[in-house]
């Protein structure tokens, strides 16, 4: 039987349950194609903290709590580790078990680049670096950044689907980038009733984990900066037949972009938002422009309450990194890939994907904020067509088992049924 490890990130995101997803559609979808499948995290000693955030002892943290809660509930109690320190110590696997299974096994897939142990890597025969962030990734390595963390692998594969194209203004630089794409499980994501036809929602970091980047003479910003750009949606998609102040000499909503929808197919919107206290006047200028803002670690803090929000909503709502957008990456979110396989409509800011992907049924691309609006009413009022088109398109794109077969007949890994 084929033997993979996949490494990425899982306590050191604790309390983020899309982010434990990414991780675990590889690693199911692997097991899927019959692979047998080992799970590696590396932490280091100030990543552990306890539940006030203060750093904590590896056994008290609530980054391992989170960790044995997780490969628990999935079945890889047996199959995975969680690597402390450089080794020092390690929960699941014990670093002789971590040692021979690297000398055998036929594939790493590595994620972001996470598993840095030489003394693992250099036993691994084939590796394959599978880039979530582009942009960031090769920014920092055309920059000589070690965040970068490329050194080492046989294959490098991103999910910047116009990487290496003339649409693209990311640097290659001296790697041969293969694309692939955020698979999910199918089965894991079923479609399911929304709990309230008109509502978009998504997950979201108001600033993300990576501060802006610099290239040449150009900062390439953040999601902050380009969710500004569309503050007033809730409000031009607000049902109703004129704004108060309309009368003789003013122009109607409609002459200023705004949709009136009907009440059955009004249109709210929602955040599960991870914004620091610091932000507070765009936390306070988003509720005054219509966003209900929810708590991520309480909504969506582990796998089932990450699945159990998405598949509740009626559709998705989000924009994306000011770098995805400007570079025209053809990056696409694994989340929205969850929305979708759920048979939720996603109405998402265009990074270059609509190249790829059918973008105007399920999928709807935009760039402005007219469009955006334009979307909303195309989803709400012909929500049911949209529902289908959705999950058609992610079985068509993003199944696990096309997704993946297709990245190991890449690197030539065999015995896949």
């Amino acid at each position: 039987m084929t033997t993979i490890i996949v490494s990425g990130a899982l306590a050191n995101r604790h309390l983020n349950g899309g982010g434990a997803w990414v991780r675990l559609n590889w690693i199911l979808g692997l097991q899927k194609l019959g692979c047998r499948v080992y799970f590696m995290e590396e932490i280091q000693r100030e990543t552990c903290v306890d539940a006030t955030g203060a750093v904590a002892p590896f056994e008290e943290s609530v980054n391992l709590a989170y960790f044995q809660q997780i490969t628990r509930q999935f079945g890889l109690t047996d199959s995975s580790a969680l690597i402390y320190e450089n080794g020092e110590k390690t929960f699941g696997l014990s670093l002789g078990e971590l040692l021979d299974l690297a000398a055998t096994a036929d594939l790493l897939v590595n994620i972001s680049g996470h598993l840095t142990f030489e003394p693992l890597l250099g036993r691994i025969r084939r590796k394959a670096y599978v880039d979530i962030d582009p942009g960031f990734t090769q920014f920092w390595h055309a920059a000589g950044n070690p965040g970068a963390r490329l050194a080492g692998h046989d294959y490098y594969f991103t999910i910047g689907e116009n990487i290496g194209t003339p649409a693209c203004s990311i640097p290659v630089g001296d790697i041969h980038w293969r694309r692939t794409r955020q698979p999910v499980v199918l089965e894991e994501w079923p479609v399911s009733p929304a709990d309230a036809r008109g509502r978009f929602t998504t997950v979201a970091s108001w600033r993300g984990p990576f501060g802006p980047v610099q290239h040449g003479d150009k900062t390439f910003g953040l999601k902050v900066h380009e969710f500004r750009k569309f503050i007033d949606l809730p409000a031009r998609t607000r049902a109703g037949p004129w704004s108060p102040d309309h009368g003789p000499g003013q122009e109607t909503r409609a002459e200023r972009g705004f949709i009136d929808l009907p009440a059955r197919t009004q249109a709210t919107f929602e955040i599960a938002l991870n914004i620091h206290p610091a932000d507070k006047k765009d936390l306070d200028l988003l509720r005054s422009h219509g966003w209900r803002i929810v708590d991520p670690k309480i909504v969506a803090a582990d796998p089932s309450a990450f699945r159990h929000y998405v598949q509740s909503s009626a559709a998705e709502f989000s924009v994306s990194q000011g770098i995805y957008v400007e570079t025209q990456s053809g990056w696409f979110s694994d989340r929205t890939v969850c929305y979708l396989a759920s048979g939720k409509p996603a109405l998402v800011q265009d990074t270059g994907f609509s190249r790829t992907y059918p973008a105007g049924e399920g999928l709807l691309a935009f760039r402005t904020p007219e469009e955006a609006v334009a979307g909303a009413e195309q989803i709400t009022r012909d929500y049911d067509r949209h529902c289908r088109a959705a999950r058609a398109l992610a079985e068509a794109y993003f199944d696990s088992d096309k997704v993946l077969g297709r990245l190991l007949e890449d690197v030539g890994v065999p015995g896949i049924r």
